[in-house]
């Protein structure tokens, strides 16, 4: 298979073609951005990291009949994914408060959320990804009714089937965003990636609360030792491995 041009550059990934018009290229990049790409920078190996933990986890979520765009990982930062068009929704899953529910409610970093709450952002850079209400979503005709209700399914699920993954691995998993894409037959399909950019991750180890911060948090908040943190992660997801 032979890659073609490049179809789309965010800030973690670049998007290729293939010869197969139904087959992507996805390549996994270093670079790494905080508040709507207002801060920059990169993580050594960031690429690699969050690759090898996508393909675990979207391995582990197929064989739970979560339908995946993931077919296969053909280097350490390249995975075929299967041509989707993407639903410009995030699919954003508290299990405890952190981050902008903090901010925005007052509630108590930590506290934990039952059942998990499940909000939708409008997947725009320049709007700087706004929350949504459900009529919102529906009078900008960004998706259906059906369309939402198996988001939030799946979502659910997929927190539940994450959450206790994590727990094995010693990891609480706070919140995390999930974006999903339509195949050709209209199925809801689950995209991008699933890593410590787009997890909010706590070691159940540490002693404090700066020290158990796993993932993008610990750029974004200048906390240090960042690709340290990525590779504990990527360890103890590869440890869970049935390969190992």
């Amino acid at each position: 298979m032979s890659f073609g041009e490049k179809l789309y550059e965010g800030k973690a990934k670049i998007i290729y073609a293939t010869d197969d018009p139904e087959v992507l290229l996805t390549y996994f990049k270093d670079d790494a951005t905080a508040f709507n790409a207002q801060k920059r920078g990169q993580i050594v190996d960031k690429g690699k990291i969050n690759c090898a933990i996508s393909t675990e986890l979207f391995q582990r979520l197929a064989a739970a009949a979560i339908p995946t765009h993931w077919i296969d990982t053909i280097s350490d930062r390249e995975m075929r994914v299967k041509a989707l068009t993407i639903i410009p929704l995030e699919v954003v899953v508290r299990n405890l408060a952190a981050g902008s529910l903090c901010r925005q409610t007052n509630l108590p970093l930590g506290q934990r959320l039952d059942p998990p709450l499940v909000e939708f952002y409008y997947k725009n850079d320049d709007l700087g990804d706004p929350l949504l209400t459900l009529d919102r979503i529906h009078a900008m005709a960004l998706a259906s009714q059906e369309q939402i209700a198996t988001l939030r399914r799946q979502a659910l699920k997929i927190n539940q089937l994450l959450t206790d993954f994590f727990m094995g691995c010693g990891i609480t998993l706070v919140d995390f965003k999930l974006e999903f894409g339509l195949d050709p037959s209209q199925q809801v399909i689950l995209a991008d990636e699933i890593s410590p950019d787009t997890c909010r991750l706590w070691d159940q180890t540490a002693t404090d609360e700066t020290q158990r911060v796993m993932d993008k948090d610990r750029f974004r908040q200048d906390l240090g030792q960042v690709e340290q943190a990525y590779q504990r992660v990527l360890d103890r997801v590869l440890a869970q491995s049935p390969k190992n």
